[in-house]
C-alpha cells in the first residue's frame, strides 16, 4: 500500500490521505501498549497525522501519546501532531475551558508538556465559542504562531460563518487565518462539508481533516442488531452519540446498511473500507482520521486506500442514492 500525501487545504503542508486519532480509544478505552502498536502500525503505513485534543480522556490521551513519541524516536520532521483547545482537560473553574486568551495559551503550553513536543503543527479551536470576541482568539493563535510555539491554527464543527468573520478578523489586522477545519463527514453526515463550506474552499482554500468517517461505527454493520457491550457507543460519556442507531432517522439509516453492504462485496471489499473510501474520494477532504482499539481493525481500515479507484462515477451514484435520503 502506498500512502498519498494531500497538501492540507491552500497550506504547505502534506498530510496523509489517512490519519490516526486518539479519541474515545487513547488513555481510557485501551491500554498504553495497544496504542503504541496502533501508532507505529500507523507511522509504518505512511501517517504522518496524529490528532489529539485537551479533553481526550482529561489529557490522558496527550500523555499516552506523548510518551509513545518520546520513545519511537521518530524525527520531528517526519510527522504531524495536534492539539484542541475549548472543552479543558481538568477543572471546571472559570478560564479552564472555552477560547479566551488566556485558556488557549495556557492550554496550548499543557498540550506542549503532555505530548512531549516543542511545538503543535496544527491547533484547533475545538468548538465556537460565542462568549469570547473572535478577535482575541485570532490573535491568541497568532502570537503562539509567531512565538513557534503552533505552526498552523484551525477550527473544529465551526459554521460557515463563524469561518468567515474569523478570517475577516485576522485579514483586517495582518493576523494568521485558520487553515483547516475539523468536521464530522461520512455517507449519513454530508451537508456541511459538500454544502455550508462550499464557499470557503475557494474563497479561503479550507482544508479539512475530517472525523467519524463510519459513522460512530453505524458503517461497520455492528450496530443492525442494537448496541453491544464494549462498543464505542456503549462507552459512557458517549450518550449523544446513540441517536445515530436510535435517533430521529435512525430506522432509515439501519436499513440502509445491508444495501450499502452489498455494493461493497461486489467490489470485493468491506463495508468499513467502503465507507472510508467514500470520504477519500472526495478532492476537499485533506485526511481522513481513523480511530481504532485493535492493530487488526487499523490495517482493515488502511485497506480502504486500495479501492479508492473503484469507486466510478457509478458506483458513487449507487452510494448516493441510497445514503443521501437519509443524511444529515
Amino acid at each position: 500500500m502506498n500512502m498519498p500525501y494531500r497538501p492540507l487545504g491552500a497550506s504547505g503542508l502534506k498530510i496523509s490521505a489517512l490519519s490516526l486519532g486518539a479519541w474515545v480509544t487513547f488513555g481510557k478505552q485501551i491500554g498504553d501498549s495497544t496504542a503504541r502498536k496502533l501508532m507505529h502500525t500507523a507511522y509504518d503505513s505512511g501517517i504522518n497525522f496524529f490528532d489529539n485534543a485537551e479533553a481526550y480522556a482529561d489529557g490522558e490521551a496527550e500523555i499516552v501519546m506523548g510518551k509513545i513519541l518520546q520513545k519511537a524516536g521518530w524525527r520531528r520532521s517526519s510527522y504531524v501532531v495536534s492539539s484542541k483547545v475549548f472543552f479543558g482537560a481538568e477543572g471546571d473553574r472559570p478560564n479552564e475551558d472555552g477560547l479566551s486568551r488566556k485558556h488557549v495559551i495556557e492550554a496550548c503550553h499543557a498540550a506542549l508538556r503532555r505530548l512531549q513536543v516543542d511545538y503543535l503543527d496544527l491547533y484547533f479551536c475545538h468548538r465556537p465559542d460565542p462568549t469570547v470576541p473572535i478577535v482575541e482568539t485570532a490573535r491568541a493563535m497568532h502570537d503562539l504562531i509567531v512565538q513557534g510555539k503552533v505552526l498552523y491554527w484551525g477550527t473544529s464543527e465551526w459554521s460557515a460563518a463563524q469561518i468567515t468573520a474569523a478570517h475577516a478578523a485576522c485579514a483586517r489586522l495582518g493576523l494568521h487565518a485558520p487553515v483547516v477545519e475539523q468536521p464530522q463527514y461520512n455517507l449519513f453526515h454530508r451537508s456541511r462539508v459538500e454544502k455550508e463550506y462550499a464557499t470557503l474552499y475557494r474563497k479561503f482554500g479550507l482544508g479539512t481533516t475530517i472525523w467519524s468517517p463510519l459513522a460512530s461505527g453505524l458503517l461497520t454493520g455492528k450496530y443492525r442488531e442494537g448496541i453491544p457491550p464494549g462498543s464505542r457507543l456503549a462507552a459512557p460519556g458517549l450518550e449523544w452519540l446513540r441517536d445515530i442507531v436510535s435517533g430521529p432517522g435512525a430506522a432509515l439509516r439501519l436499513a440502509a446498511i445491508p444495501k450499502l453492504a452489498k455494493i461493497a462485496t461486489e467490489l470485493d471489499t468491506t463495508l468499513p473500507r467502503l465507507g472510508v473510501a467514500w470520504c477519500l474520494k472526495n478532492p476537499r477532504v485533506s485526511t481522513v482520521i481513523l480511530g481504532a482499539s485493535r492493530v487488526a481493525q487499523l490495517q482493515e481500515n488502511l485497506g480502504a486506500i486500495e479501492i479508492v479507484e473503484r469507486l466510478t462515477p457509478a458506483v458513487l451514484a449507487r452510494l448516493d442514492t441510497i445514503s443521501r435520503p437519509v443524511a444529515e
